[in-house]
């Protein structure tokens, strides 16, 4: 039976809670419940299959066309995260979200974006720590990214970390990451029970975990001044209702088209963040289902909605967002990065 969103919104202010106080993780399971679960993960791992492409390097500058225009230096981008983030599955740098997102970026600031991605394939919420201290070292503070993607969580599932240990080393990365003057947008752990090949019950547990992490996860980083965009039905509802097209060859990763619809999801939240969405969208739209709500609540709400952003407002409150899709530009191949004046 799916919980309700009060009850979501507790579970995940109590993961949370214990996030930022080091208390445990929260078990939903037995031992004779953990070993049904076993059987079934290795069963679906036959069915998925897996990859072990290494995703394309898309590291570079994007909108290069705009960079003797007189519009401001270049945006810095960082993306970091898991294989999601780094786009395993597609083979075009072009098609990888980061290059996908730094793309539409460019297109919508009419101004060069330089992107840098440090997301490791397998990676966990405890790799966090490494890629912040690699997307930040490698510049002086004044040159730290202006704006950072991160999509972190799945593997936090599947690897049963204890999801308040996973929480708090988001937090922390969202915190250091907000230190140093960038922006950080989250895609929260995507919904894993929208795995085609995995079966009952290891779907409704996969699907209860994931959002209860996506809830727990939505808290942290609105509490440490960042935004969110659900992920969903694995980057977005279009997951759910076409698999195969969406979907690449390991029936895990994204294709193509479904990493197009991702970055199409957390486009505007992007925007939003660097300050280059209408303002006028800013205000909670009662036609769209948008409100002001406590951020549990909020957050309980957004995980059952990819693309649904939230964001906090004032105190112990946020503004759950569902804002209105851009499509995206044609993504372009990456040039070298250039020397400029900043």
């Amino acid at each position: 039976m799916p919980m309700s969103k009060a009850a979501s919104a507790r579970v995940a202010r109590r993961i949370a809670t214990a996030a930022a106080y080091g208390g445990g993780g929260l078990s939903l399971l037995g031992g004779a419940a953990v070993g049904l679960l076993f059987t079934e993960a290795q069963l679906a791992k036959r069915k998925i299959g897996g990859s072990d492409d290494e995703p394309p390097p898309a590291d570079g500058l994007y909108g290069s066309a705009f960079a003797g225009q007189q519009h401001g230096r270049r945006i810095r981008l960082g993306f970091l995260g898991d294989s999601t983030a780094a786009g395993q599955g597609v083979h075009r740098p072009r098609q990888t979200p980061g290059a996908l997102l730094a793309s539409a970026l460019a297109a919508v600031a009419e101004r060069p974006v330089e992107l840098r991605n440090v997301a490791l394939p397998g990676a966990q919420s405890d790799d966090l720590e490494r890629q912040v201290t690699l997307l930040l070292s490698e510049h002086e503070l004044d040159m730290a990214p202006d704006v950072c993607v991160i999509m972190i969580g799945a593997n936090d599932v599947t690897h049963r970390m204890p999801p308040s240990r996973a929480v708090r080393l988001l937090s922390d990365a969202v915190a250091r990451l907000r230190t140093a003057g960038c922006e950080v947008v989250v895609g929260t752990c995507p919904d894993l029970g929208s795995i085609e090949p995995v079966g009952q019950p290891l779907r409704w547990v996969a699907r209860r975990l994931s959002r209860q992490l996506a809830a727990a996860q939505t808290i942290a980083v609105v509490e440490e001044g960042g935004r969110t965009v659900s992920l969903g039905d694995l980057l977005g509802p279009e997951f759910a209702a076409h698999p195969r097209e969406l979907f690449g060859p390991d029936n895990y990763h994204p294709s193509a088209e479904g990493y197009a619809t991702a970055a199409m999801a957390v486009l505007p939240t992007l925007c939003a963040a660097l300050g280059l969405w209408p303002t006028e969208d800013e205000r909670p739209d009662a036609a769209r289902r948008e409100s002001i709500l406590p951020v549990a609540r909020a957050a309980a709400e957004a995980v059952a909605e990819g693309g649904t952003e939230v964001t906090g407002v004032r105190g112990p409150w946020a503004l759950l967002k569902h804002r209105r899709r851009r499509r995206l530009p044609p993504a372009e191949d990456v040039t070298a990065p250039r020397e400029e004046a900043v």
